[in-house]
């Protein structure tokens, strides 16, 4: 029945500026009225409401403003520099600098690497790719160079 996730949805203060945010990121402009718009993730498939709202300013907690955007584990290895080229800052996220990102994220018997932004507002964007699943072995949290030098 279900066959993967159609849309989430993040508060914004000012819709035109974030609409731009998005599309730095390469999402594109689907749908727009007063206050709310949505961007395409994957056009048909996936996309993201930004609801512009005082509500944005809600003490962040991941379960309300938080969202992760697969991508390939290929592209994980340049997303900080794509980012920064972006002008986009990576975030200091569970005591890993910004420079030893991406992260290795011990979700066992799974392990994603990810990397961390946060948009115009302080909503926390992800980026996150699945580097094994069904492999139950307990590991630290790392970073994705010391993933890739244990082999």
């Amino acid at each position: 029945m279900i066959k993967g996730l159609y849309e989430a949805h993040l508060p914004v203060s000012n819709l035109k500026e974030s609409i731009m945010f998005y599309q730095k990121l390469e999402l594109e402009l689907a749908h727009q009225q007063e206050g709310i718009a949505f961007m395409w993730i994957e056009k048909g498939k996936s996309w993201l409401g930004l609801w512009e709202t005082e509500a944005v300013n809600t003490p962040y907690h991941p379960s309300i403003r938080h969202v992760a955007f697969y991508i390939h584990q290929e592209r994980m290895n340049d997303a900080k520099e794509w980012l920064n080229k972006k002008g986009i800052d990576v975030s200091t996220n569970f005591g890993f600098s910004a420079d030893t990102q991406p992260l290795v994220l011990p979700n066992n018997p799974q392990a994603h690497a990810a990397i961390y932004f946060q948009d115009l507002d302080g909503n926390s964007i992800e980026f996150i790719t699945p580097l094994r699943l069904d492999f139950d072995e307990e590991f630290h949290m790392q970073t994705l160079e010391e993933w890739h030098q244990k082999g």
